[in-house]
């Protein structure tokens, strides 16, 4: 079964954000995006894990398949087929960051393309498949790495085991009772061939203020300090990069408003005590796109390059500096970039009251 934590999904963060991936990279159409979260159609939903892949915050998780337990059952066999007949429900539920991560520390993977032409979702999960070794080849090539990704039509076949009947009863036990009532509700949702609403629970609404940096991200982390460093750091055109970003911030449009970097959900961007500046981390970026979702003067933007030397040297960048000034009205400390001398809730107000006593803006 797919499962979605709603309160880590980033269109919990705030109803302007735009991130459809999951059902964009659905090959059945089993998840539409609704307002605020996704619905998914448990019928039509094949556990791809295309969806998962995708998801730059890991909000959409498969029961039956944990990536992170696969990244490391990986690297530590002698292995080097990754096969959707073998050890993955698809290629496709691989991330480009797990895709570069495996193949930096084995040297060489080899991918099985051999069952797409007879498979029926291969005409949305190839697709995506071969974006993702063409993303994960051009940057392990801008890193200098001698590390390859391969594409054959191996068509691995699994030899099959034969459980008799006893073998199966004796795992009816009362260890397996709880997991054998989960897989018939699981089974009974499945048949309901309708699309199931997420929503926020109380549980949920803790997580909306944590900063959390996906579990990729760590293992990408991980994987780059157990490489050589490039003897250049090359600058790779930005668009080639799904995974994380490089930002830029118009001063002059910018509001001061706090929205950016309070939704940002891994803490690439911050600021201090007294929001006085925002700061940005390129390599918490998650590249989910709720900060520029959220900022109504479009002040914040993406650059059109990205530095390699981010994966290897992470370096904190100031995009912009405020002046921290005391309200005339209420005395409380705000920051602005503009000659404001009310902090933004008082200068609300005065509106409303202009507007309320019929008093124009010039008087």
């Amino acid at each position: 079964m797919l499962s979605l934590i709603s309160g880590s999904c980033v269109r919990s963060l705030s109803v302007s954000s735009e991130c459809n991936k999951c059902e964009v990279a659905c090959p059945t159409n089993a998840i539409v995006v609704g307002k605020p979260l996704p619905s998914i159609n448990f019928s039509e939903c094949v556990n791809c894990g295309a969806c998962t892949s995708v998801c730059p915050s890991e909000a959409l998780k498969l029961d039956e398949f944990n990536v992170t337990d696969f990244f490391f059952d990986f690297v530590a066999s002698e292995e080097s087929l990754i096969s959707c007949k073998k050890n993955v429900p698809c290629i496709a539920a691989l991330s480009v960051e797990h895709i570069i991560s495996m193949t930096l520390l084995k040297k060489e993977i080899v991918f099985d393309m051999g069952h797409c032409e007879s498979c029926p979702i291969a005409h949305s999960c190839k697709p995506q498949i071969l974006s993702k070794y063409e993303e994960a080849s051009y940057l392990i090539e801008a890193m200098e790495s001698e590390a390859t990704i391969k594409l054959e039509n191996v068509a691995f076949e699994a030899e099959e085991s034969e459980t008799n009947r006893r073998e199966f009863l004796n795992t009816l036990n009362l260890q397996t009772v709880g997991k054998v009532k989960q897989s018939f509700e699981d089974e009974v949702q499945k048949a309901s061939d309708e699309l199931v609403e997420h929503t926020l629970q109380k549980e949920d609404i803790a997580l909306l203020k944590r900063k959390v940096i996906p579990e990729r991200r760590k293992i990408f982390f991980t994987a780059i300090k157990r490489v050589e460093k490039p003897s250049v750091f090359h600058i790779v055109d930005a668009t080639e990069v799904s995974f994380t970003s490089q930002k830029l911030m118009n001063e002059e449009s910018c509001t001061a408003c706090q929205m950016c970097y309070r939704v940002c959900p891994t803490g690439a961007l911050t600021s201090n005590i007294k929001n006085a500046k925002i700061d940005f981390d390129p390599f918490l970026c998650i590249k989910c796109h709720i900060c520029h979702d959220v900022c109504e003067p479009d002040a914040i933007t993406l650059s059109k390059s990205y530095n390699i030397k981010e994966f290897f040297e992470p370096e904190v960048q100031n995009l912009v500096n405020f002046n921290v000034r005391r309200c005339d009205e209420c005395n409380v400390l705000f920051s602005t970039n503009g000659p404001e001398r009310l902090c933004y809730r008082c200068k609300i107000e005065d509106e409303e009251a202009r507007m309320l006593w019929g008093i124009d803006d010039e008087f």
